[in-house]
C-alpha cells in the first residue's frame, strides 16, 4: 500500500508540474539561456585592446615592431599621434586601453644591435585585464626580440643558456570559457533545483493542498520522499539538457566517464534539494522563498566556492569556511571529469564529501520539515 500511495504522489506531483505553463519555461528554458549567455559572457580571455601609436622614428622597423602587435589578434591600432602629449587624452576618456611609444632611431639602433627601450603605458582601472594586456606585451617583445636575434646569430642554440617547452595539459588552446562553462553548469543546477523546490513547497502552503496532504494516510517520511523524487528526476534532465548545449554548442567534449558524471551530479542534487527543503520552512510565500534561497544560499555558494574567485586567494577563515561549501566539491568533480578525464580514484574523496554532505543537509531539512508540519 505504500508503494501504491508513493507512486499516487509522484504522479500527482508531475501532474501539477506540468499543468504549469509559467513554471515548464523556467526549468527547461531558463536553465539554456543562462548558460548561453554566462558561457559566453564569462570569459577571462582579453581581446581586441584597442591602442593608441605615438611612432617617433617613422621607419621600416618601427611598422614592423608595431605589426608584431596588429598581428597578434589581440591588439588592434585604433589612434595614430605623433604628439606625445596627446597619449594621456586616449587613455583619460577610454578611447585606446593602452599605449605604445617607439623613441626616434628605433630602426638605426636595432640594425646597430643595440638596445632600445619602448614605453607601453596601460590603462590600469581595470586590473585583471591590465595584468592580462600586459602579459601579452610582455610575450610580444620577447617575440620580437627572438627575431632580431635570430637574424643576427642564425641558430640561438650557438649562444648556449636553457630553453622552455611549456605545454598546457587539458586546455591546450588556454580557453578561459572551457573552464568557465562547466562552473556555469554548477550554478544553473544549484539555481534551478534549490529555488523551484522552494518555491513548488511554499506554492503549496500559499493554495492549501499541502495541508489537504497531510490529512491523508500519507506518513510524512513518504510526503517527502515524494516531493524530493520528482524533482531529481527533473534535475537529471535539466543536467542532461544543459550539458547537451555544452557539448554541441560551446564543443566542449567530455575527457572522462558521463555514468560517473551523472552519479555525482545526483550526489549534488541531494543537497541542492534539500537545501531548497530548507528553505521552504523558513519561507512564507514564494517572494520569500525566491530571496531567501538567493542571498542564504546560492550568492554565499557562488562567492566562496570557487567558482568566481580562486580559493587559494581568499582569507584563511574564507578558505575553511569553504571547506563546508558543497558546490566547491562539485567544481572540482566537473571540471575534472570533463577537462580532464578524471575517474572515481581521483575523485573518491570530493565523491565521499558530496554523499555525506548530502545526507547530512537531507536529513536536517527534513527533520525540519517534519517540525514545520507538525
Amino acid at each position: 500500500m505504500r508503494v501504491y500511495r508513493l507512486q499516487a504522489l509522484i504522479k500527482k506531483e508531475f501532474a501539477q508540474f506540468f499543468k504549469d505553463k509559467r513554471l515548464l519555461p523556467l526549468v527547461f528554458v531558463a536553465p539554456i539561456l543562462q548558460l548561453v549567455f554566462l558561457g559566453y559572457a564569462a570569459s577571462l580571455d582579453v581581446k581586441n585592446i584597442s591602442f593608441v601609436l605615438c611612432d617617433l622614428d617613422k621607419s621600416s622597423e618601427s611598422r614592423k615592431f608595431t605589426e608584431s602587435f596588429t598581428n597578434s589578434g589581440y591588439f588592434f591600432l585604433e589612434y595614430s599621434t605623433e604628439d606625445y602629449r596627446e597619449i594621456q587624452s586616449y587613455l583619460d576618456n577610454g578611447t585606446a586601453a593602452m599605449a605604445l611609444v617607439i623613441p626616434p632611431k628605433f630602426g638605426d639602433r636595432i640594425l646597430r644591435r643595440e638596445t632600445v627601450d619602448v614605453q607601453v603605458l596601460l590603462d590600469g582601472s581595470e586590473g585583471n585585464s591590465t595584468a592580462i594586456a600586459s602579459s601579452y606585451v610582455v610575450q610580444i617583445i620577447n617575440r620580437y626580440s627572438q627575431n632580431v636575434l635570430v637574424s643576427i646569430v642564425g641558430d640561438l642554440r650557438r649562444l648556449g643558456g636553457v630553453t622552455a617547452e611549456t605545454r598546457a595539459w587539458y586546455n591546450p588552446s588556454l580557453r578561459s570559457r572551457n573552464f568557465m562553462v562547466p562552473g556555469v553548469l554548477v550554478l544553473i543546477l544549484l539555481i534551478t533545483t534549490t529555488i523551484l523546490t522552494a518555491m513548488a513547497i511554499v506554492r503549496e502552503k500559499e493554495i492549501g493542498t499541502l495541508e489537504q496532504l497531510m490529512v491523508t494516510p500519507l506518513r510524512p517520511v513518504e510526503l517527502i520522499i515524494g516531493k524530493l523524487i520528482p524533482f531529481i528526476l527533473l534535475g537529471l534532465i535539466v543536467s542532461t539538457v544543459v550539458v547537451l548545449v555544452m557539448v554541441f554548442g560551446f564543443s566542449i567534449a567530455i575527457r572522462g566517464s558521463v555514468v560517473l558524471l551523472f552519479i555525482l551530479t545526483a550526489f549534488f542534487l541531494m543537497t541542492s534539494l534539500a537545501l531548497g527543503l530548507f528553505v521552504s520552512t523558513i519561507a512564507k510565500t514564494q517572494q520569500q522563498a525566491m530571496m531567501v534561497g538567493m542571498f542564504m544560499v546560492i550568492l554565499p555558494m557562488m562567492y566562496i566556492s570557487g567558482f568566481v574567485f580562486p580559493v587559494e586567494n581568499m582569507p584563511v577563515p574564507l578558505q575553511i569556511l569553504s571547506d563546508f561549501i558543497p558546490m566547491k566539491y562539485y567544481l572540482i568533480v566537473i571540471r575534472s571529469i570533463i577537462l580532464k578525464g578524471a575517474g572515481l580514484d581521483q575523485l573518491w574523496f570530493e565523491a565521499l564529501v558530496l554523499l555525506g554532505m548530502g545526507l547530512i543537509v537531507l536529513t536536517a531539512s527534513v527533520l525540519r520539515f517534519r517540525e514545520k508540519m507538525d
